[in-house]
């Protein structure tokens, strides 16, 4: 392939993966699935009367709340009484009645905690005649640490750590930050009731589940105390975390501690959740690009989970073996999948989940000529990096060998940032203020056309 080809490949990945951005931009979502008439507020196949209510409340947290709430208040307009939403530093926007506050992620920080408080403090003192509109998207967990008993933040910092470096699941560390939370698990429904509480949710996690999304603050809470002290069993953590925060577990599993919120609580009643956009709607309109640009595509699964390493394993023999046999479709081909893989550290390099993913399938694909390889996160930071994710493809093959780089010592130090940023191939996107987890695919033996120079891919 030569160079020329190479450039059109890349743009075409580009053009892909922004158009999966665009589907499930915070502000189209929610005017997809919410719409005003009059004085009827109709969502998710209910209709809310407006005049019943006294007040309307915005509140929420997650990296695409501002936009969410920005288009709350276009809907809304001066029926809006006040709000509070938390975001991640750097994914602030304006938002004309409702506060926003930009605080920790993925570790929490004391502007994460003083949020989740001012948060709790506004919808505890709502009535039955308050609607209260909570807006939740990905990193929402972080950001709202509000810990339990007498955990102090930084324990529950170092144990949400500690369960991100060991390779736990998401819903693995949901479940511990659910139990170390009074935000998390329904404790928001909790606090809010008797008040009608709406949740818009832009999920970030595999098959959707409601009470994971950002550690399910509005929904009934399936795990338990006891799920949450074989976690730690399962990673070997139960003597690692701080004192406090195994304690306060153990505390729960014995019932000295009240549960969190279950399905079927009174707390409930009045309490109505949407998904207002998923990873599948990201990797849908990914596939719809692809095509319009002339590839074949196939899209795999949106909920590709385990270890990053095998996940790369794995999707790259079903690259190759639409280059090989032109099976299960042949090229050029767009082999597409999301969801969000783990990665076990125990290097000391940078990186992140994506661009680990590339860095093992370039790999795989070492020595092949017609596939390029993207995986970014679809909320355009990857690990804490200033990255989307990377990409391969033959000519990164060439700058690897000219700078005598060897991928695999970058793989055994979890170091595929620095490796990436040697030879071109992070993707850098900037906040994209929205999060459905990752995004990723093979351009299989691509077709040709013209290039565009303004292409993120460097």
């Amino acid at each position: 392939m030569g160079r020329d080809a190479s450039m059109v490949r890349r743009d075409h990945a580009r053009r892909i993966y922004e158009a999966g951005i665009r589907a499930v931009e915070p502000r189209a979502a929610i005017l997809k699935h919410c719409s005003v008439h009059g004085d009827q507020l109709e969502l998710g196949g209910i209709t809310y009367d407006l005049t019943a209510f006294r007040r309307i409340w915005i509140v929420g947290a997650g990296k695409a709340g501002a936009p969410m709430a920005g288009a709350m208040e276009e809907l809304l307009g001066e029926r809006v009484t006040g709000g509070l939403v938390c975001v991640k530093y750097g994914h602030g926007g304006p938002a004309e009645k409702t506060r926003i506050v930009e605080a920790g992620h993925p570790i929490p920080d004391k502007n994460g905690l003083e949020c989740a408080e001012g948060i709790v403090d506004l919808v505890s003192k709502a009535g039955e005649d308050d609607l209260i509109v909570c807006v939740i998207s990905g990193g929402g967990s972080a950001l709202t640490p509000l810990p339990a008993g007498n955990v102090t933040l930084e324990e529950k910092g170092a144990t949400t750590r500690l369960l991100l470096e060991c390779g736990a699941t998401i819903h693995e560390i949901n479940a511990v930050r659910k139990h170390l939370s009074c935000f998390k698990g329904g404790n928001l429904a909790r606090a809010s009731a008797p008040a009608t509480l709406i949740s818009l949710i832009l999920s970030d996690v595999i098959g959707d589940d409601l009470d994971v999304i950002a550690s399910g603050p509005t929904v009934p809470d399936r795990s338990t105390f006891r799920d949450c002290l074989d976690i730690l069993e399962k990673y070997e953590l139960t003597d690692r975390i701080p004192t406090a925060a195994r304690d306060y577990l153990r505390s729960g599993e014995k019932g000295v501690v009240r549960e969190t919120p279950k399905p079927g609580e009174p707390v409930f009643r009045r309490t109505q959740n949407v998904v207002v956009g998923c990873n599948l709607d990201a990797v849908s309109a990914s596939a719809a690009e692809a095509n319009s640009l002339g590839y074949r595509p196939v899209v795999l699964s949106s909920r590709i989970g385990g270890e990053t390493r095998e996940a790369a394993r794995v999707l790259c023999a079903v690259a190759l073996e639409v280059l090989a046999t032109g099976n299960p479709v042949s090229p050029p081909a767009c082999i597409l999948s999301g969801g969000e893989t783990t990665v076990k550290v125990t290097g000391g390099g940078l990186g992140g989940r994506n661009m680990e993913f590339v860095l093992a399938s370039a790999i795989e694909l070492e020595g092949v000529d017609g596939v390029l390889t993207v995986s970014v996160g679809t909320d355009g930071t990857d690990g804490p990096t200033d990255a989307a994710g990377a990409f391969w493809d033959l000519e990164l093959q060439k700058e690897t060998k000219r700078l005598n780089l060897d991928p695999r010592r970058f793989l055994e130090n979890n170091d595929s940032y620095r490796f990436f940023d040697r030879i071109g191939g992070l993707v850098r996107t900037g906040p994209t203020r929205t999060n459905v987890m990752d995004l990723r695919f093979f351009l299989v033996a691509g077709s040709s056309g013209s290039s565009d120079s303004s292409s993120h891919f460097e």
